[in-house]
């Protein structure tokens, strides 16, 4: 079992960039695919990034391909997401998620465990 917990989410201007950090417990951290999902109020939850289990491979939504990155260090047990140029339709609770499967699924089934959520707010 892991446990995530997110953070660096806040409120930024249009365009600007943060970066978020989800930090997993556990000495297996190597052995789960990880991702990313949003969830803005009123919709579905969605898929945003995925990484594979040593970093090597990365797979994004087509909404933020070019302006996210994906990337992890299973030294420290953390996966993170930067996000640059960002819009006011990226605002959202940012969510991650280990996968013990496959990586790369883009369906929040698909994964089992879960962080609490951070905050993400780009003003225009």
């Amino acid at each position: 079992q892991v446990q995530l917990v997110e953070s660096g989410g806040g409120l930024v201007q249009a365009g600007g960039s943060l970066r978020l950090s989800c930090a997993a417990s556990g000495r297996t951290f190597s052995s789960y695919a990880m991702g990313w999902f949003r969830q803005a109020p009123g919709k579905e939850r969605e898929f945003v990034a995925a990484v594979s289990w040593s970093g090597g491979s990365t797979y994004y939504a087509d909404s933020v391909k070019g302006r996210f990155t994906i990337s992890r260090d299973n030294a420290k047990n953390t996966v993170y997401l930067q996000m640059n140029s960002l819009k006011p339709e990226d605002t959202a609770v940012y969510y991650c998620a280990a996968d013990t499967g496959a990586w790369g699924a883009t369906r929040a089934s698909e994964y089992d465990y879960w962080g609490q959520g951070t905050q993400v707010t780009v003003s225009s």
